[in-house]
């Protein structure tokens, strides 16, 4: 293997070791076991179990309101910082230790007398370290091959991730997430290592198996990707600073890149949300275990590797911009699917009792949301690398992480606020379908190929 190909693979590696905090944590094991724990402690307290979901989604949802507050305001500081330096590695270090601890401590939520605050925090933590570390790793891309080959590389790095987010999580549904009927995985073995069903620990060692495979896999990437030499004056915060707010200044001037980073501000917040709050649908709304929605999680894993994969070539081919456009429509219309479905009734059709109908539909949304997705975020990384330069790349992708999380407690925000007076979960969703469609408004100023396109 030739030192470029190795040093593309290593990259590669990155998104293999960081997939499953978005897969196993965010989307399918942790985000509803926090909302199960979580309905259980409400309803305890005597609230109606309706009022009890909608009330553990609310909470979830300030939780990441304020986890994407931080993650927007320091993301474009820190790449401006280390856009000075001349270094993106020790940052990369940095945050991938705090990356580790902030999976490791999910593991302290139990199912009785749940320390839900403390989950939150150790929760938010971790995804903060996760989203600053994958900035400087993205500001690497740039360097990596030359321009018409990076929309191949970022959709193979997405569906290399997003294959290692589904042999995680099969890992977890086969060996250690239990029933909280059987106290059984998915293959009627009890958890692992003698985990205790009964304190749902199986479940719970969904944290700490984040965050070991997370440094096993990081191995290959910092062995095999290196920065050029440092060259030029030495880090000067303030004169890193004073650049940033001259990009920031100079944003009206340039129309593609202004109207880029404000569409994607609206459509990533909105998948951010739809990942974040499917579990907890699901849950709330058909009454899953955690072990269906890690089955849901692999089939939309599948989707999101083969889709990501296919979505490269044709980014490649076509451009990342129509990659884009057609990947939000999909998603308007799960969003629209789950808004009108519920157990009993879809879009105002009744169903029979036990009806496996709801289901089927979930389903079929979660190959959509997976396929749609991945394509969604690898075409941005491509589109994000055509509006910069690897000079600059740590800071324009710390920019384009602030227009990701802008308005990322803008979602949560509205979904909690919006379940708190509806006191429906599927109402709460419904804020989604508007920001997704002011994405694809704004990316009528994009022009296909960023700043590199002559006007």
């Amino acid at each position: 293997m030739t030192e470029t190909r190795k040093r593309i693979w290593g990259w590669y590696f990155f998104d293999w070791a960081s997939q499953p905090y978005s897969t196993i944590l965010l989307t399918f094991v942790f985000s509803p076991y926090f909302a199960e724990v979580a309905r259980a402690h409400y309803a305890g307290q005597g609230l109606p179990q309706g009022e009890a979901a909608a009330q553990a989604q609310a909470l979830w949802g300030y939780g990441q309101s304020l986890t994407g507050l931080v993650i927007a305001l320091l993301s474009p500081v820190l790449g401006a910082i280390a856009d000075g330096a001349g270094r993106r590695m020790p940052w990369i270090w940095a945050f991938s230790l705090a990356y580790v601890i902030g999976a490791w401590g999910l593991w302290w939520l139990t199912p009785e007398a749940p320390a839900l605050v403390m989950a939150l925090a150790f929760f938010g933590f971790g995804l903060i370290a996760m989203e600053f570390a994958t900035n400087f790793t993205n500001a690497l891309m740039p360097g990596l091959a030359p321009e018409e080959e990076l929309g191949k590389v970022s959709g193979s790095g997405f569906a290399f991730g997003y294959l290692g987010g589904l042999v995680s999580l099969a890992l977890m549904l086969l060996f250690f997430v239990e029933s909280g009927a059987t106290g059984r995985t998915l293959i009627g073995l009890p958890p692992a290592f003698g985990l205790d069903p009964t304190l749902r620990e199986g479940t719970r060692a969904a944290g700490p198996f984040t965050a070991i495979w997370y440094a096993v896999f990081m191995v290959p990437f910092f062995l095999w990707v290196r920065e050029a030499p440092v060259r030029g004056p030495k880090l000067n915060i303030s004169r890193s600073l004073a650049k940033l707010g001259g990009l920031l200044a100079s944003l009206p001037q340039r129309q593609s890149l202004f109207a880029y980073l404000g569409s994607a501000m609206f459509y990533r917040d909105a998948l951010n949300a739809l990942y974040g709050f499917g579990g907890v649908y699901a849950v709330g709304v058909l009454g899953w275990s955690v072990t269906q929605i890690g089955i849901f999680g692999i089939i939309g894993a599948v989707a999101a590797a083969l889709a990501t994969w296919i979505g490269g070539k044709l980014d490649a081919l076509r451009g990342p911009k129509p990659v884009i456009v057609l990947s939000c429509w999909v998603l308007i219309i799960v969003c629209t699917v789950l808004v009108g479905m519920s157990r009993e009734q879809i879009f105002g059709f009744a169903l029979p009792e036990g009806s496996a109908l709801p289901d089927m539909v979930m389903y079929a949304c979660g190959i959509l949301i997976g396929a749609a997705g991945g394509t969604v975020q690898a075409a941005s990384r491509t589109l994000m690398a055509f509006h910069t330069t690897p000079e600059r790349a740590a800071e324009a992708f710390g920019l384009f992480a602030l227009s990701g999380k802008a308005t990322s407690f803008v979602a949560p925000f509205t979904i909690a606020i919006a379940s708190d007076l509806s006191g429906s979960q599927r109402i709460g969703v419904s804020p989604l379908i508007g920001l997704f469609l002011v994405g694809l408004i704004l990316l009528i100023w994009v022009k296909p190929n960023g700043e590199k396109q002559a006007p």
